[in-house]
């Protein structure tokens, strides 16, 4: 499948001395994460999705869910205690990230973004989340997530 791609977020998870390995395959576009878990043969709830939202305020916030799950955008806005949130435009969430979209990766974004992780993410042995480019994953213990972005954690996934 070829090596993996150095981005800005590799270069952050190898300055930061978190552990983690490189997963490839082939992208699809609109594939989402039951694409990269049927493809890396892993579990979708597993496949840590970066979703990009806004609030009624145009202020960018990072929601890392389960490939499986939604988000509740009325429970996040509850939350983080602010009127609404809603998924950003894909133009607004390159710009805020600095990555295309289905291929964000929480780690490296190009403007500094609070990052909210859903509980139950934490509680698993191993995730996969994008490493910076489309059709690459990067598998970490998820408590990297807490050392490195240090998020707010959330309980706002719904069944999709």
């Amino acid at each position: 499948m070829g090596k993996a791609p150095s981005t800005a977020a590799t270069r952050l998870l190898r300055e930061k001395g978190v552990a983690y390995t490189e997963h490839l395959y082939r992208y699809e576009e609109k594939g989402g994460t039951s694409v990269s878990s049927r493809e890396l043969g892993v579990e979708e709830h597993a496949v840590v999705k970066t979703l990009v939202m806004e609030d009624d305020q145009g202020e960018p916030v990072v929601v890392l869910m389960h490939g499986d799950r939604e988000v509740s955008t009325r429970a996040l806005a509850r939350q983080l205690g602010r009127r609404s949130v809603q998924i950003c435009k894909p133009e607004a969430a390159n710009r805020h990230s600095g990555y295309q979209v289905g291929g964000t990766s929480p780690f490296g974004t190009r403007k500094k973004m609070p990052v909210c992780v859903e509980r139950s993410v934490l509680d698993l042995p191993r995730i996969y989340v994008n490493g910076g480019s489309r059709g690459f994953l990067v598998g970490i213990d998820p408590r990297e997530i807490v050392r490195v972005l240090e998020p707010t954690v959330v309980e706002v996934g719904i069944e999709s």
